[in-house]
């Protein structure tokens, strides 16, 4: 979801819950917004909580730019943290760290998300290919600095083992956009409007990727 507020953009993930009793807003270091909400609660209702909250979502997010303008170098021990489904967690949730080097930390660390991104891919591929009635002949999951899926005119679709960082909405995103592309292979209209029938609001989920696809990263 997205608010204007004093001429600046705030976007955020909605995360409803049945515990929930009130909604209260997470801001990640890396300036990602999570709103917890009950589930009874309107887009309305919660556009209103975070317009409340606008001059301190601003100021966090002004001092969190200000601290990553230098990008920091990730340490690779037990209480680093790095992005995981949208969340930040530690080393030693995401995998065994004990007695191991850093240079074998960071070797199993990728193996635990091209793991995990290949299982997340595999359980939600299906779902949308149903949805499109479409399916393509492979599917890779491959490491790329400069795109998070593709789709090739043989019908192979390649994942970048990296969206494992980000939420399952928006892998869902990547997924429903690489397999349109075995429609239509260019970014016309017809493409738009089938991603849209699936996920009308695609364009938060490129946002998402625009602002913080820098930090999910190792």
């Amino acid at each position: 979801m997205n608010i204007e507020f004093e001429n600046q953009t705030i976007s955020f993930h909605v995360e409803y819950g049945n515990r929930e009793k009130k909604i209260s807003i997470q801001i990640e270091p890396s300036g990602f917004i999570t709103v917890k909400a009950p589930k009874a609660a309107s887009e309305e209702v919660i556009k209103r909580s975070v317009e409340r909250h606008g001059k301190w979502i601003l100021e966090q997010r002004k001092q969190l730019a200000e601290a990553t303008k230098t990008p920091q170098t990730k340490q690779y021990q037990e209480k680093e943290k790095f992005l995981y489904l949208g969340k930040e967690r530690l080393l030693h949730e995401l995998m065994e760290t004990e007695g191991l080097s850093e240079e074998e930390l960071r070797k199993n660390l990728k193996k635990f998300y091209f793991a995990s991104c290949k299982k997340i891919v595999g359980e939600r591929l299906p779902i949308y290919q149903a949805q499109l009635r479409i399916k393509p002949k492979s599917v890779e999951i491959v490491e790329s600095t400069t795109k998070w899926g593709s789709c090739s005119s043989s019908k192979h679709l390649t994942f970048n083992y990296r969206l494992a960082m980000a939420p399952l909405d928006v892998i869902d995103y990547v997924i429903i956009h690489e397999l349109c592309h075995l429609f239509h292979m260019n970014h016309d209209r017809s493409f738009w409007r089938r991603v849209g029938s699936i996920m009308p609001d695609y364009k938060e989920k490129e946002q998402y990727l625009a602002r913080y696809g820098g930090f999910m990263t190792l």
